[in-house]
């Protein structure tokens, strides 16, 4: 198991879900490697609890699909396969898309200067190392659209997909030939949100998600 990560306290969270982040983000930074067994002494010794918010940090990795039950072998972390991530990219297709067609019809004006505010700021992410703050700036873009479609049940489902979506994000960021194509299609997703054009919006959009699938699978399959 790897030893280099630590409780992330946060005086404002219980302890539950303390130990929850600081295990998710151990396994989307690679820091929990897929396949690895989550033993939960080993990880309460290592965070300095007791064994219980482990358990519950466990089953709600388990329900983020970031973790698996194996008989008689108890928690793994699971595997990132070709097959996950087609499941997961077909329904982020069909609700990204749905979200950019309301969002051409209800973005607002403050709302189109907040997503060129996120789009500049994901820019300036890939001059650095941190894919971890790449990724993040690129969710908070992809959110903006989301909150502009004023739908709170589209937003809910999407933001759960995201966390699905994070580990697969996290390897298309990690190659920065792939930055640059990134940079330009927020661009043109916002350039049509503006235009209000919402065929050009989709069209975007789509071509969008199915590069980043192209790209993952390509990688995974390198892996093997």
């Amino acid at each position: 198991m790897v030893e280099n990560f630590q409780l992330q306290m946060n005086e404002y969270l219980p302890l539950r879900d303390v130990v929850f982040q600081t295990l998710r983000q151990a396994i989307l930074r690679g820091e929990l490697r897929p396949g690895e067994r989550l033993m939960e002494i080993h990880l309460a010794q290592k965070l300095g609890v007791s064994r219980t918010p482990v358990r519950e940090a466990i089953r709600k990795l388990e329900l983020e699909g970031l973790v698996i039950m194996i008989p008689r072998k108890g928690a793994v972390v699971a595997e990132i396969t070709v097959s996950d991530l087609e499941d997961v990219l077909e329904v982020r297709m069909a609700l990204e898309e749905l979200a950019v067609k309301h969002a051409c019809r209800r973005i607002t004006q403050e709302q189109l200067a907040e997503l060129r505010k996120l789009a500049d700021e994901f820019k300036k992410t890939l001059y650095g190392s941190d894919v971890g703050a790449c990724a993040e700036a690129d969710m908070k873009f992809h959110e903006a659209i989301y909150e502009a479609t004023g739908n709170g049940r589209l937003v809910q489902i999407l933001n759960n997909l995201r966390e699905q979506m994070y580990r697969y994000r996290m390897e298309y960021l990690k190659d920065r030939q792939s930055h640059s194509l990134l940079v330009q299609e927020h661009e043109e997703i916002l350039h049509y949100l503006e235009e209000r054009d919402e065929e050009k919006a989709l069209e975007v959009t789509s071509l969008h998600i199915g590069r980043q699938k192209e790209h993952i699978i390509a990688a995974l399959n390198a892996k093997e």
